[in-house]
């Protein structure tokens, strides 16, 4: 039987699992003192899965024949007498309700989500807004959160990556979910929960949408979160760890220059007897990467996050060790560290003398930053996620096919020029390797656009 006193639910999610009208709701509240919702700061009724069950109990000693008023006696009289009527009769099939409603994939909440897309894609600042309200006010806010905001960035940002999006849409449409998520996690109620709970992001990452919707959803739940937002440096960090004391620390990285400055931030915490729990779209890109991060790892769903970081405070699970890089990866880290200012002077002024492509200055950057992090954390094979995605987004952007190809012989040019071995030959070599690979597959991709003309 589910009795969690967290108040959780709006009362539309209470009517959606009761099946209770509203006027009902209120009415029971005021004659009988049953349920006993909490308020936000606005004044609106938050409900606990013990409201709900003890609503379904009334209910069905309704279907038994007692009046609502004979219910609400039982109820207290069993209380009175040291029992718990959800024991003393249990209800049948009971199940705790999800982090939020289950709904179907069709329906409202889809069509809501597609009017706010295209509100958003037409730079609809009112009719976003317009559309964003009428979905609050039919759903709780979890299932507004993951079904119309989550959704609606990850298909504009497949939107963009495919080349029918625009930045500035996608900057837009990002910026509305945001000042929202904003705006809930001021509305949440004061905490009810002890422990405190750090959430933010590693130096580096700007990503805020998903540490943001952890931080609404345990402060929904009751939890003490200090939510501190994007790129927290690591020297700052230590400062608040201090002062805070939190029970534990939630990051997310979604790049993999973020994972490895997550790195550093979690072998502090570790010296401190911190816990840290981390999650991002890094790890699930490369699963590997988990074995190297000093903490709890958090899953791939955001819906299931916050059930995840509760057993984390309540149980305390010991943290598994890390694999440390191997030594030869951080002597090439060291090495290469030192000359990557001249291999990139290099690879751009030999791929900007033969050809003018636009973004190839932030790819040498990228491609860099890449190779110092995978070194940091062990694998240079952590890179190839990355890769992929950028040949996917030059033939999405109809770039020529073998632009990538130019761009990493170029760097490996560079790299055999500038690194001495034996320190930067596992560099040179895996440099090798991709670009050998990159121009298969430029070829395969010519021969298939051959065939098809």
């Amino acid at each position: 039987m589910a009795t969690d006193l967290t108040p959780t639910y709006n009362l539309k999610a209470v009517v959606h699992e009761t099946g209770l009208k509203p006027d009902t709701l209120r009415a029971w509240e005021r004659r009988y003192g049953i349920p006993e919702p909490d308020r936000t700061g606005g004044g609106h009724r938050l409900y606990s899965q013990h409201d709900i069950n003890t609503l379904k109990w009334l209910l069905a000693r309704q279907d038994e024949g007692l009046s609502i008023s004979r219910a609400v006696a039982l109820w207290h009289s069993l209380q009175g007498e040291g029992q718990d009527p959800l024991h003393v009769y249990p209800l049948p099939h009971v199940v705790e309700s999800p982090a939020y409603p289950v709904i179907d994939t069709g329906g409202a909440i889809v069509e809501l989500r597609r009017a706010w897309i295209a509100a958003c894609l037409a730079f609809d600042e009112r009719r976003a807004e317009a559309v964003l309200n009428q979905a609050f006010s039919y759903y709780a806010p979890e299932t507004v959160c993951f079904e119309l905001l989550q959704k609606a960035l990850v298909e504009i940002g497949q939107g963009w990556y495919e080349g029918h999006v625009s930045v500035q849409q996608e900057h837009f449409t990002s910026a509305l979910a945001m000042r929202r998520l904003d705006s809930l996690l001021a509305a949440t109620p004061a905490p009810t929960r002890a422990g405190r709970i750090l959430v933010g992001c590693p130096p580096g990452e700007i990503h805020t949408f998903s540490p943001l919707m952890v931080s609404f959803l345990l402060r929904r739940r009751g939890w003490d979160v200090l939510y501190l937002g994007a790129d927290v440096p690591t020297n700052r960090l230590r400062a608040t760890i201090e002062r805070t004391q939190p029970d534990l620390v939630v990051f997310s990285a979604q790049l993999l220059e973020t994972a490895a400055s997550l790195l550093d931030i979690a072998y502090y915490l570790h010296d401190v007897n911190i816990p840290l729990g981390y999650s991002g779209y890094i790890f699930g890109a490369v699963p590997d990467l988990v074995r190297r991060i000093p903490g709890h790892f958090l899953g791939h769903e955001l819906n299931k996050t916050s059930q995840i970081i509760e057993s984390l405070i309540l149980n305390r699970p010991p943290v598994l060790p890390a694999e440390p890089a191997p030594a030869l990866l951080q002597q090439a880290w060291s090495h290469f560290r030192e000359r990557a200012g001249l291999i990139e002077a290099h690879v751009w002024q030999a791929v900007h003398a033969q050809r003018n492509v636009e973004g190839m200055a932030e790819a040498n950057r990228r491609l860099t930053s890449n190779i110092l992090s995978a070194l940091k954390l062990g694998d240079l094979d952590y890179i190839g996620p990355n890769l992929q995605w950028l040949e996917g987004m030059i033939i999405n952007h109809n770039m020529p096919p073998d632009v990538l190809c130019h761009f990493l012989a170029g760097y490996h040019a560079a790299a055999a020029q500038h690194l001495s071995a034996p320190a930067g030959q596992p560099i040179i070599d895996w440099l090798a390797k991709v670009t050998d690979d990159c121009r298969t597959r430029a070829a395969e991709l010519a021969e298939h656009y051959q065939a098809a003309q």
